[in-house]
């Protein structure tokens, strides 16, 4: 019997080393990373994200990119934009606890399991940004703790499930940019789900689209957007204290609507561009979907409390950290700098939660934020090899340059990351300061663009006017500068200017070409360099004449198109990344060269060289107030 007694004591010994609290935890342990091995066997995983997965270990909570609570159970799987392909298999739905399930921005394929639907303590699902094809699984009506369901940018087919209209607890649907067909539910709770979106369903007719579907009367206009207010208490014969707290809650409601009717009875009103300027209601506890709302306390310790030797950069919006969490992972912390406005909270939050809803694999994800009456800071990861500006002209002799490959890759993701804030962000997002040392580059050198959003952000207490103009000098382009309104064609600009500082390496602004009666500003440079045609000399001498001549040629094409003095010449974005890709520059580029000839031929002035036709971009510089240069 004490030889038992031992033998039981030494089990439960063991059980504690391996950091099980019990025979059933460890039971649950097996279960949940065999289904998480298995769904690494049928996943492609070329970048080694689920290296550390390995199935040999008792317990799952030690791989990356997994977090447990404190009974070992799985109550996260983060795998979102991990260059991950293949498909989700079933026994995802044995992770019983399981919280989260982020496997965004990837090119998993092949259908949703059903299964999912065994996941009821799920609080968020986002699969978007992948290759999703079948329909959405009527299993998903059972996730009764559902906040958060992200479907969109799938080509997921059939109808919309009415048990989706039985999750009460939904806060963000998003099933946009699918080929979902047929009526949308009307029943239930989809009138609560703060946003929701069905948008670019060619199919889907009803409540949310622009289609009424047929033999039923014309849609009428959109609703006001209006922040989730308390569920309606069902009619019943409640007694007197039950009629009462109907009557304060139908009164809270009105008190948090009405703002939000006026707010929006404004924005009718006013035909100007807008950014982000939608209300959503406070939930100090946390999670804006993926975001965290971190304590000060917690970035304090994480940045060695903002310790100078910490300091990644120095910006127009503030400083930015180097940080370590207490999960060991790396991150980048931005502390604001603009002054607080009484207040602006809960403005500062919406347009927080509207940044970390543009997901792009060329966008820097927002990770979370701080707010406290004295502080401001967002939280994003840390970007390993920092930004093109510092690879360009800040590397140590140990480090390689950019090559030339290199370099014609992030001119292309930085343009697909700009061109998915211009046309696939509703509402759109622009930049305002788009430069090399705003484009970071990940563990495999692609461009992701950081700072998107900050200049509304910024300008939290206006509604729109701004009243500086935000960005550095030599990226600024014309118009922004004489009238303070900004466009995505500014961003176009910006964009046509980092192009040079790819190819030369230099600065859009240094005032060292002083010293050899050039230009201060890049774009002047390379013009008069082209005038004289002096190609070679553009070329940044790091590359070491490893390029292709006629890759520099088009890409300079494209800087030239991007940077013309008037924004209705500049191509869109989108424009951009297809000539990039080698669709239409030609084309451009000739129809731009017969424009010019003619407006040269109207001019009374005689020019010398066919090439003066190049104007100076310091034409339209004049004295303002700039946030920069950073």
């Amino acid at each position: 019997m004490a030889a038992a007694g031992l033998q039981l004591v030494a089990q439960w010994l063991l059980w504690l080393v391996l950091g099980l609290s019990s025979p059933l935890a460890r039971v649950v342990a097996n279960v949940e990373g065999d289904a998480l091995h298995t769904l690494k066997t049928y996943l492609n995983d070329p970048n080694g994200v689920l290296q550390s997965w390995d199935p040999t270990l008792v317990n799952p909570c030690t791989w990356f990119h997994v977090t447990c609570n404190n009974d070992n159970s799985v109550i996260r799987v983060d795998l979102g934009n991990a260059n991950l392909s293949g498909n989700l298999v079933p026994q995802i739905g044995l992770l019983k606890n399981l919280q989260y399930l982020e496997i965004y921005s990837n090119n998993i394929s092949g259908t949703i399991p059903s299964e999912l639907g065994n996941l009821t303590n799920l609080v968020s699902l986002d699969l978007y940004l992948n290759n999703f094809t079948g329909e959405i699984p009527d299993s998903l009506g059972k996730l009764t703790k559902l906040r958060f369901l992200r479907l969109n940018n799938n080509t997921l087919l059939g109808l919309i499930p009415t048990s989706l209209t039985n999750i009460t607890t939904l806060q963000v649907l998003d099933l946009s940019n699918n080929n979902l067909s047929g009526e949308v539910p009307s029943t239930g709770s989809f009138q609560l789900f703060t946003p929701i979106s069905f948008a670019n369903n060619p199919y889907l007719c009803g409540p949310g689209t622009t289609k009424s579907c047929p033999g039923s009367p014309p849609l009428p206009p959109p609703p006001p957007f209006v922040p989730p207010t308390a569920p309606t208490l069902r009619e019943s014969n409640a007694s007197s204290t039950g009629a009462i707290a109907g009557g304060v809650a139908a009164g809270a409601a009105l008190l948090f609507a009405a703002p939000a009717i006026g707010f929006a009875w404004w924005r009718r009103r006013k035909p100007q561009e807008h950014f982000f300027d939608v209300p959503a209601e406070e939930d100090p506890e946390v999670h804006l979907g993926q975001l965290k709302r971190f304590s000060l306390r917690e970035l304090q310790v994480a940045t060695d409390n903002f310790s100078n030797k910490n300091i990644l950069g120095r910006g127009g919006f503030g400083k930015v950290y180097k940080g370590r969490l207490t999960d060991g992972s790396l991150v980048a912390v931005k502390r604001l700098k603009e002054e607080r406005t009484p207040g602006g909270e809960l403005q500062f939050q919406t347009e927080v939660e509207m940044i970390s809803m543009a997901v792009h694999r060329n966008l820097l994800r927002l990770r979370g934020f701080c707010m406290t009456p004295t502080e401001r800071l967002l939280v994003y990861p840390y970007m390993a090899n920092g930004s093109v500006a510092s690879r360009l002209r800040e590397r140590p002799p140990s480090e390689p340059p950019l090559d030339w490959p290199t370099r014609q890759r992030i001119a292309l993701g930085s343009a697909r990351g700009l061109s998915y804030l211009h046309d696939h962000c509703d509402p759109k997002i622009i930049h305002r300061d788009v430069k090399a040392a705003n484009i970071l580059l990940d563990e495999e050198f692609e461009a992701v663009v950081g700072d998107f959003g900050l200049a509304k952000l910024m300008d939290y207490k206006d509604t729109h006017v701004t009243t500086a103009v935000r960005g550095t000098i030599g990226h600024i382009a014309p118009e922004y500068l004489s009238t303070g309104k900004s466009s995505e064609k500014t961003d176009v600009f910006g964009y046509g200017i980092m192009l040079l500082e790819l190819i030369t390496g230099q600065r859009a602004f240094d005032l060292a070409r002083l010293a050899n009666d050039d230009d201060v500003m890049l774009l002047d440079w390379v013009k008069g360099l082209l005038k004289e045609k002096k190609l070679e000399m553009l070329i940044d001498p790091d590359l070491q004449n490893n390029y292709v001549g006629s890759e520099v040629e088009s890409l300079i094409q494209v800087a030239l198109l991007c940077t013309q003095g008037s924004p209705m010449e500049r191509p869109k974005m989108s424009e951009v990344v297809r000539m990039l890709e080698g669709d239409g520059l030609a084309e451009r580029w000739d129809e731009w060269q017969r424009v010019e000839v003619v407006q040269h031929e109207a001019e009374f002035v005689p020019r010398n060289r066919a090439s003066d036709w190049i104007l100076d971009s310091t034409d339209n510089l004049r004295a303002v107030e700039l946030s920069g240069p950073r």
